[in-house]
């Protein structure tokens, strides 16, 4: 099992949701050209750093499909960005997640 991040034990999400911190995007492209950032697209792909603990449904607690360590996809616009202690992070629902990379 993965172990807790720093920031996974300053951060504890609620129900069905996790926290996601971004992987960044390689500086340059192929021809060697360098994009900056405001030209950026936002990154679609992170590493789960932290999860609740489940929705629950009819009384039962239902539990997460995905752990601390995955890294998964999600959509363009899904989410709330937070910053804490300098480091972007991204907290959606589990829903959210479109899949999970192996």
């Amino acid at each position: 099992m993965a172990t807790k991040s720093a920031a996974a034990t300053k951060i504890a999400p609620l129900a069905d949701r996790v926290v996601v911190k971004a992987l960044e995007e390689s500086e340059t492209m192929r021809g060697g050209l360098y994009i900056p950032d405001t030209a950026k697209e936002k990154p679609q792909q992170g590493e789960i750093i932290a999860v609740g603990p489940g929705r629950t449904e009819d009384g039962k607690r239902v539990a997460m499909e995905v752990k601390v360590g995955d890294k998964v996809l999600y959509g363009k616009y899904s989410g709330t960005e937070v910053t804490i202690e300098g480091d972007q992070y991204l907290i959606l629902r589990e829903s959210d997640v479109l899949a999970v990379i192996n």
